[in-house]
This record gives structure tokens, C-alpha cells and sequence, in this order.
């Protein structure tokens, strides 16, 4: 779904040398693996991780594009959950991805996309809009449909001005083809990457727009189920949720991570590590993983 563009807070001259949350064509980006990596590398970001949506088609590819840059690459995935109701994307990094509990599980997940783009889709059809489908799957180029590929499609369809105006008339929530996702428990989703060796960090947690007190909640059950992070700065929350961010992970003992959260050019997104630095004090989920960066925020 789009998402606000709130990095405008955040000084383009603040500049991170790690960004451990990115997104390829294998998801909802717009560039190709090659072409991701060779913009990590044009703008000095050292550490990086692919987070496609529920997959990992993408992450040997990376890896062989960074190490021919110079990269270090630390596998990753962002995954769909839910948590009492509330949908929660965790980002798993520094995993075995060819472990069988984390790919039978995010092979679950696909099962679900593809149902609920199949139902978006016959719904579109209902509203007189053909096509919607073959549409969406040609622009998503890989597997994985989404509602943000319906948008664009109704948009290139002459249906809708801009992807804002597709998701008011039909892909918001209460809209005539919006369906809730069915996604699987947060525990769930943590126990895969656990099971593969990884990290699990709770993606821009400022993004999904809950009370002090369940925030704080959402924290503690994440890190009950063996969650050890979550994104202080991300491309995809308000810089200004930082402070309060970075006193919940002291208070609760957790890692803090930075991830710009990019989709590509022009896509309302941050650049590529265009990242203010942690708080002081918060411990950086890169040197839990033993990841050494001897400058990661070489503009502060």
C-alpha cells in the first residue's frame, strides 16, 4: 500500500553507512536485484540487507551483486503477521534461507497473497473493472501480488488519476476491493526465522499508528517470542517517532535497527540510507549479528 512520505523530516545530509531494509522486483520494488545493489553502492551505504515481502528469491543474487561492490550482505525477508488483529511486518536478517521452516512458512504466506489477490481482483471485476489481474500481475513481475500492484494497474488502466486515488475508490479499507489480509500470527513468523538462525526485528513500528500503552505491549509479546529489535529509523515512519522509539528499546533491552524501507525512485520512499543515527546508548542489531562497521553514521 503507499506509504506516507515522511522522510522529508529527515536532512538529506543525514546519511547512514548501514540500511538493512530494502525491496527488489522479487517484491514490491521497482528495481531490479543488479540495479538495487548498484545504488546501495553509489550512495556509500557498506551494510545492507534485501527484505522482499515473504520471499527470498532475491537474497544469492544480492549477495553475488555485493560482493562485486564491495557490500557486505546480510540475508533478509520481511514478513507478514498479525498481532490481536493488528498487521505487523517483522524483518528477519542473518538467516539460513534455505532452512525448510522458514521456506515452508513463507510458501504459506504466497498461498495467502495469491487468494487474496485473486479475490481483489474478481471484486475489481464486479466494479466493470476487467483485467485486473493479468494487469497486476504483469506490472508485480514476480509471484507476489499486491494491492499496491492493483493501484498502480488502475492508474496505467485510465481507471484512477494516482495509486492515492485507487486506494480511496477501491483498495482502502471499507472500499468496494479491499480485503483484510489473513495473515499468520507475529509468534509464528518469529519461530521461522529463529528456527533459520536469524534475528527478528519489528518493522517501523511508528508506522502502525497504536497507543503508548499497546505499543509498548506489542514490544514485550514481540520480544516474548524471541523477537531482539525493532526500527528506530525508518524511511517509512516519522523521524520524530526516533526519541520514543529509542527509549522503549532501552527500557525493554532491545536492539535498534535502521532501515530506509526503499521501494525505488520517486515511489514517496527514503533514499537509500538516508537514515538518522540510533539514540545513544541503544545497541545496534548490526553488532548483535557481529557485523563490524567502523563508521555507520559518518554525517553525525
Amino acid at each position: 500500500m503507499p506509504m506516507p512520505s515522511v522522510h522529508s523530516a529527515v536532512p538529506s545530509s543525514s546519511r547512514s553507512r548501514v540500511d538493512l531494509h530494502m525491496h527488489s522486483t522479487f517484491s514490491d520494488g521497482s528495481l531490479s536485484v543488479p540495479e538495487l545493489v548498484a545504488r546501495v553502492a553509489d550512495t556509500g551505504v557498506e551494510v545492507m540487507a534485501l527484505t522482499d515481502h515473504d520471499n527470498t528469491a532475491g537474497v544469492e543474487m544480492a549477495a553475488r551483486e555485493a560482493k562485486r561492490h564491495g557490500l557486505r550482505l546480510i540475508s533478509g525477508v520481511e514478513i507478514s503477521s498479525v498481532w490481536e488483529e493488528q498487521g505487523i511486518h517483522i524483518v528477519g536478517l542473518a538467516m539460513d534461507i534455505a532452512h525448510p521452516a522458514l521456506q515452508g512458512g513463507l510458501e504459506r504466506i504466497v498461498r495467502l497473497r495469491d487468494e487474496r489477490a485473486l479475490e481483489i481482483a474478481r471484486r475489481l471485476h464486479g466494479q466493470g473493472l476487467a483485467g485486473a489481474w493479468e494487469g497486476a500481475r504483469a506490472i508485480a513481475g514476480s509471484p507476489l501480488v499486491g494491492r499496491a500492484h492493483f493501484a498502480q494497474w488502475l492508474v496505467q488502466a485510465g481507471h484512477c488519476q494516482d495509486t492515492q486515488e485507487a486506494f480511496q475508490r477501491y483498495l482502502g479499507r471499507g472500499k468496494p476491493a479491499y480485503v483484510p489480509s489473513d495473515w499468520i500470527p507475529m509468534v509464528e513468523a518469529v519461530g521461522w526465522i529463529r528456527s533459520a538462525g536469524g534475528e527478528a526485528v519489528l518493522a517501523h513500528p511508528g508506522r502502525y499508528k497504536l497507543s503508548g500503552a499497546r505499543l509498548t505491549r506489542l514490544l514485550e509479546d514481540f520480544r516474548a517470542a524471541g523477537g531482539v529489535g525493532l526500527e528506530i529509523c525508518s524511511g517509512s515512519q516519522a523521524a520524530a517517532d526516533r526519541e520514543h522509539l529509542g527509549r522503549l528499546a532501552l527500557r525493554l533491552g532491545m536492539a535498534g535497527s535502521v532501515g530506509s524501507d526503499f521501494h525505488g525512485p520517486h515511489l514517496g520512499h527514503a533514499e537509500i540510507g538516508q537514515l538518522l543515527p540510533l539514540p545513544d546508548g541503544v545497541e545496534a542489531i548490526w553488532d548483535r549479528l557481529g557485523v563490524t562497521v567502523a563508521t555507520p553514521f559518518p554525517s553525525h
